[in-house]
Parts: C-alpha cells; structure tokens; sequence
C-alpha cells in the first residue's frame, strides 16, 4: 500500500550487553562452522532483564528522544517471537502500563521474525483509518535463553540476540523518515518448514528442547524437494519487492540504504545481497553482526542505528526487509528526512 502521511518519528533499541564469538568459542557455546557461517563478532545478551522489561526499555528511550506525550499514543503493539517471561499473561498490557501509562488499545503481535514489520503495517492502517488518531508505539521484545532455545545452535546458520527495540509512528509531519510503500505477501503452504514432522504437543517444549529449527526444514525438504521451497521463498520474497518499490514509484537502484534481517552473513548474501546485487556498505550488517538477529526487531534496531549514525540524508530512501516463518514477508520504502534523534544505545 501507498502512504503520503505516515511518519516514523523515532526508533531506539535498548541492549544490556554483548558476549564475543571468541568467548563462545572458548567455552563451547559456538562451534567454528557456525562462527564462520554466520559472520558474527558478538551477540547482544540479556544480564537478567526479561523481554518485556527490555521493550519498556525501549519505549521509554523513543518517546523522551521524540517528546511524544502518552496521551498522544493511540495504540500500542509489541511484536515477540520467543518466550515473554509469564504464562496466560499479556506482555503488551505490562509495556503499556511501564512505559506509557494511558488506556489505548494494547496488543500482541506473533508473527515471529517479521512481527515488526507487521506492526508497522498494521500501526499505519489504523493511524489512517479514522481521522484524529495521532500516534502509535510498536515495541518488540525477546530473550533467547536456554533451555528452550540455544541462541547458537537452534537455527543454523543464525545467532540470536536479546533487545528490545520500539518506534513511534504518527500522522504528523515530523519525525526522520515518511513511509513511503509497505507490502506483506503471505505463504501458508510454507507453515510447515518449522513444523516439520513433529506431532502437535499439549505443552511447550513437550517433544524435544532446545528448538531445532534445522532439523524441521531438512524434514520439509525431504518431503517437498529442496527446488519446491527455493522457488516459492524466492517468488514470495520478490513478490514483495516488486510491489513495495511500485507503490513507492522507484526502483533498486533509487534506494540508499537497506535494513535487512540479521540472518548471518551466508543467509544475508545467498537471499539479498547477491540476489539484489546489493554492496555491503549499504546496508546496515557491520551493526547488525555485533548483536545478532534481534527476532521480530531487526528492522526497529537496524533503522534506528542507520537514522541515528547520521549516515543517512534528506531526500534518500531506505529499503526496509522482513522475512516470517508461515511464511510472510514484508518490505517498506521510506524517505529520510535528514532529522535524527540521539545515538541508539549500544
């Protein structure tokens, strides 16, 4: 869909800390296949903070950089992948209640890898879909901890890391960057790749712990063929492409800057860089390999780094990239406009 009046405001992302490959290498946590497959130096690391708390984090950090008042905040979402900290519990009603304190609609999104991004499309339908909406905050929040998910093993190829990441989207004319485009093309016949064979269980973690991702996509593909999901990843991928860049009426070569998964340098290049031809030093990685992919926050965390590195420029445009298990994926097109916040933590 085309935008003309949605802004991003601002974006933070709060850390509380960092381990090394090396360190994990040394004790045992990372093998060298996966330190060379994946590229990282280091991954962010929860010191004790659930994911909710690290959210709160965030949010609190976005609304002081963007003075936005919390009676000016008429939704709330907070994306998650993994675990919140609570069973039966609303993690986005605890981020409302810490970091905003008003009484508008708060909610979770579980759309795993791509929850922010689905956010920031949904935040936009509802700011447009009624006049006198002024504002929403999208937070995301995930703590990769054992011993339901290894953050170097569970998904090879992938590191994980811990964050908290928000942004504050408003009908306003300010902020450091106008949505421009924004697309999500869905692939239900793809659920099963992280479904794999396994029965469904009554409680989490019931059929096997730590999460073995790996092991459930190499059960799809022996029953699929290996061609079957190469095809219809791509095809979805580019779908969204095409469409994002033709409701922003520009093309590859009018972007700037791109804010793409932090996968791992080998997933990173074999689906973007080489397929888009994009160099490196457009896009946010060197970053991004220094916490890991940050679940459903890449995007919130990559974009605020870029914004607030004052790399960007008025008038360029920004690319930004979500992939999903299920599958979606979702792209946007935004156009900075040369105003930054203060430096993201980290």
């Amino acid at each position: 869909m085309r935008y003309d009046d949605v802004y991003i405001a601002g974006a933070a992302v709060h850390l509380e800390g960092r381990s090394t490959v090396e360190e994990a290498l040394r004790d045992g946590r990372c093998d060298e296949r996966t330190a060379t497959r994946s590229g990282i130096v280091s991954v962010a690391v929860s010191a004790g903070a659930s994911a909710p708390e690290l959210a709160v984090g965030a949010a609190r950090q976005v609304l002081r950089r963007t003075r936005t008042h919390p009676a000016d905040i008429d939704l709330l979402l907070h994306a998650t992948v993994q675990y919140q900290g609570h069973d039966l519990w609303a993690p986005a009603s605890y981020i409302q209640r810490y970091a905003v304190g008003n009484r508008c609609p708060a909610i979770e999104v579980k759309q795993l890898s791509n929850g922010g991004m689905a956010a920031l499309e949904l935040a936009s339908g509802y700011l447009t879909g009624a006049p006198g909406r002024t504002a929403a905050l999208l937070t995301t929040g995930d703590v990769f901890g054992e011993p339901g998910f290894d953050r170097w093993r569970s998904d090879p190829g992938t590191v994980y890391g811990d964050a908290g990441t928000a942004l504050v989207v408003g009908r306003e004319r300010t902020g450091f960057a106008r949505l421009r485009s924004l697309v999500t093309v869905s692939d239900a016949d793809l659920e099963r790749m992280h479904r794999g064979r396994d029965p469904f269980s009554r409680v989490p973690f019931e059929v096997r712990q730590p999460i073995d991702l790996g092991l459930l996509q190499r059960a799809f593909i022996e029953d699929t063929g290996r061609s079957y999901s190469v095809a219809r990843i791509t095809a979805g991928q580019d779908e969204t492409l095409k469409r994002a860049l033709a409701e922003a009426d520009c093309t590859l070569a009018d972007i700037s800057w791109f804010v793409l998964p932090n996968f791992g340098r080998g997933r990173l290049n074999s689906a973007f860089l080489r397929r888009w031809s994009i160099p490196e030093e457009r896009t946010t990685w060197q970053w991004g390999r220094s916490v890991g992919h940050l679940g459903a926050g890449d995007q919130f965390a990559g974009l605020a780094f870029l914004a607030e590195s004052g790399r960007v420029r008025a008038g360029e445009l920004g690319l930004l990239f979500g992939v999903g298990a299920g599958f979606t994926w979702s792209c946007a097109v935004v156009e900075f406009t040369g105003t930054a916040p203060k430096a993201a933590d980290g």
